[in-house]
């Protein structure tokens, strides 16, 4: 295993931060780790990469313990922080060559190069740092993660501000890593985990409270999302009273939004509304389960 992480507690002062949390994750797998802010994300994941120990619990990285091998253990990870802290007055190079010669790296030009051509860094890389855009700087803090060869990548928010481009790149540039390397990645977007994650593990008030593949974690879900047009107008109040609906919203091109927790498909619910209301229906679909929807259910205590 890339990562074990065995009744893990910690504590600031009399503050419990996680609770007794354990997990696996294997080498090659891409985990999504998410829960609402203040639930212990960071707090794991610094623990992972050495930065502070745990209270109590053990942690080994790469077969090595945190608390007695934490050298080790910072050898075996690469670690992208959510502030990706860059110094911004170097150039891309220079700076890349600065990490390697923290981790004392052999051929470190040669590493330097590929890690370059890797990233997609090449048209920057004569660039300082400072004149780059969000989404090569994040490339740049990809590559400072990655130029030791790590077995182990954390990644924390690594898509946060960019743009549609930039967040289709860097989700590809992920996605290719994991194929080699064990990706843990924090993050608040769903749609991002669906689409690069093999796993979830979702953490809540300091426990972990879902651990399973995507799928599996959506098929879980009874929630519906049913949108729906009619050629007439249509009251909230009313709609809302349909059988099996709990939430409804009307969307930008004034269509009607209705969800709700059951098994019972409420299509059949809706269409029976608008014959009860001399309404016509132009368009009906019900969406896939998605991920956002259990993550809501598991995290809203």
């Amino acid at each position: 295993m890339s990562i074990e992480v065995n009744n893990v507690s910690k504590y600031y002062g009399k503050q419990q931060a996680l609770k007794d949390v354990s997990f696996k994750i294997g080498k090659g797998e891409v985990v999504g780790f998410l829960g609402p802010n203040g639930a212990g994300k960071s707090t794991m994941m610094k623990i992972l990469t050495g930065y502070f120990p745990q209270s109590s619990g053990e942690v080994q990285v790469c077969g090595y313990d945190a608390i007695e091998d934490p050298i080790k253990v910072k050898q075996s990870v690469g670690y992208l922080p959510e502030h990706n802290p860059l110094y911004t007055e170097m150039y891309v190079k220079e700076y890349l060559n600065f990490v390697a010669g923290i981790y004392k790296l052999k051929d470190k030009k040669q590493k330097v190069l590929n890690m370059i051509e890797s990233v997609g860094l090449r048209p920057e890389q004569h660039k300082k740092i400072g004149q780059l855009s969000k989404g090569f700087r994040q490339r740049v803090g990809l590559a400072q993660a990655m130029i030791h060869e790590p077995e182990v990548l954390i990644l924390d928010e690594p898509t946060s501000g960019l743009d549609p481009n930039q967040l289709v790149e860097i989700r590809a540039l992920i996605r290719r890593v994991g194929k080699e390397r064990t990706v843990m990645l924090s993050t608040h977007i769903m749609q991002e985990v669906e689409a690069v994650c093999d796993r979830v593990i979702i953490i809540n008030n300091g426990s972990i409270v879902a651990d399973n593949e995507v799928s599996v974690l959506k098929a879980s879900n009874d929630q519906q999302l049913v949108k729906v047009e009619f050629d007439g107008t249509a009251d909230h109040k009313a709609l809302l009273a349909i059988e099996g609906v709990d939430y409804v919203e009307r969307n930008k091109n004034n269509n009607w939004i209705l969800s709700g927790n059951t098994s019972t498909d409420i299509r059949s619910e809706v269409f029976q509304f608008a014959v009860n209301n001399g309404l016509k229906v132009l368009s009906l679909t019900q969406d896939e389960k998605g991920l956002e929807a259990v993550f809501k259910d598991l995290t809203n205590t």
